[in-house]
């Protein structure tokens, strides 16, 4: 199941707008430029890497309330090429980590999410989402039963404050039914480790042998010398990769152990948000939110089988019918030449008509041409499909495509 899609891993509400040079933009999550809307900059909030990123010549911008690193010295397309034929690192410790406690821990988060977490291997995770009663997205996320008597959850910084006041008020709920079930909220930093050469330079660190770590598995370990961490095959670029979450006091110490290798180098938002979408991977905020389904939203293999049967998670009386039945629009992908296609661009039919609008696009540096996703009425979403996008008031020609954009490159064993 895990050579499907995955949306959203490690995705704030980031939005990027490719402008008329081609350049990327920052525009999503309340972002405006270098500064965000909603806060001044001294305001923002920064992770335990925020000097390091300005020594290495970050150059930083307002994110989900965050100062994060949209490139450094190299350009964004360099960063996005290194990451696809060598290694990157990114900071991702605006995520939020959660740790779920107790003997009823599983069916507390069973009662917030769409996956059959009882199934799951100990060490292993999965992708789910958050869904409201009326069936629409909260939030997408990784559970990982550990054998460690522990849920680790992982999700979005863009949705922190709305994913913890969500878990809080059940844990309340089910607290006062009685259930053994509590919440630890954790300050641990986080990086990802990204590309073709990811286990090579993380091997020389690791005691353990990396080849048994397949991709959504994951392990407590010690990592060039600092105990505690917890490395997660997984991530959000469509190559094989790490997240490692690591105590905040150690991280610079551990980035620099990874840097001193050739094969790395520091990536920011620029490059995470193209690699994403070339792997045809989800943004929270963007392409999925609490208006769409995870039907609509091509996201129904994140639903267990089991669940499918009992409907008993958030939203199931609408969810579920509809995976049978035929939803009004769904999420595709698409490709063109030409002027770049943007966020909100309308999506045509040969006749002109609206059928659709752009949630996510950009240039695609290694295809060399536009991919986009978006949704469209469900009568114009099959592939190979040709179709129009409005840009500068311009039709032009484009084709729906089945994605990823680029081959995903997850490790299995």
């Amino acid at each position: 199941m895990w050579a499907r899609l995955l949306v959203g891993v490690g995705g704030s509400g980031l939005g990027l707008r490719t402008s008329r040079d081609g350049f990327l933009r920052v525009v999503g999550a309340g972002c405006a430029g270098k500064r965000q809307a909603s806060s001044a900059e001294a305001d923002l909030k920064k992770t335990p890497l925020f000097d390091f990123h300005r020594e290495q010549g970050g150059k930083m911008v307002g994110f989900a309330g965050w100062s994060m690193p949209v490139q450094y010295k190299d350009s964004h397309i360099a960063s996005h090429m290194h990451t696809r034929e060598h290694c990157s690192i990114f900071d991702v410790s605006h995520m939020l980590q959660t740790k779920v406690h107790g003997k009823d821990r599983v069916k507390f988060m069973e009662s917030l999410v769409v996956a059959d977490i009882a199934e799951l291997k100990d060490n292993q995770g999965t992708l789910s989402l958050f869904t409201t009663e009326e069936g629409g997205i909260i939030d997408d996320l990784i559970v990982t039963k550990t054998d460690q008597g522990y849920l680790y959850v992982v999700s979005n910084a863009g949705c922190a404050d709305k994913d913890s006041a969500h878990m809080k008020a059940r844990l309340a709920e089910f607290k006062a039914a009685g259930f053994d079930v509590d919440l630890e909220f954790l300050d641990e930093a986080l990086i990802a480790l990204q590309g073709p050469s990811m286990s090579q330079v993380l091997q020389e660190g690791l005691k353990e042998d990396l080849s048994k770590l397949t991709f959504m598995t994951s392990t407590l370990a010690t990592v060039f010398g600092i105990p505690g961490c917890r490395v997660t095959r997984c991530g959000y670029t469509g190559e094989d990769g790490v997240e490692i979450s690591v105590p905040q006091s150690r991280v610079v110490e551990l980035t620099e152990k990874l840097l001193a290798n050739g094969e790395v180098k520091l990536a920011g938002l620029g490059a995470r948000d193209s690699l994403r979408l070339e792997a045809g991977l989800c943004l929270y905020g963007n392409d999925i939110d609490e208006t769409t389904t995870p039907v609509e939203g091509t996201l129904v293999w994140t639903i267990g089988k089991r669940r499918r049967q009992t409907k008993d998670f958030p939203g199931a009386d609408i969810i579920v019918p509809q995976i049978k039945a035929k939803t009004a629009k769904k999420r595709v992908g698409l490709v063109s030449t030409g002027p770049p296609v943007r966020q909100h661009t309308p999506i045509l039919c040969p006749d002109g008509k609206v059928i659709g609008e752009v949630t996510s696009g950009c240039p695609s540096p290694c295809l060399k041409k536009n991919v986009a996703m978006g949704y469209v009425d469900a009568a114009f979403a099959k592939h190979g499909t040709a179709i129009q996008v409005e840009v500068r008031k311009k039709a032009v020609p484009a084709t729906v495509s089945k994605m990823p954009f680029v081959p995903t490159n997850y490790y299995f064993g």
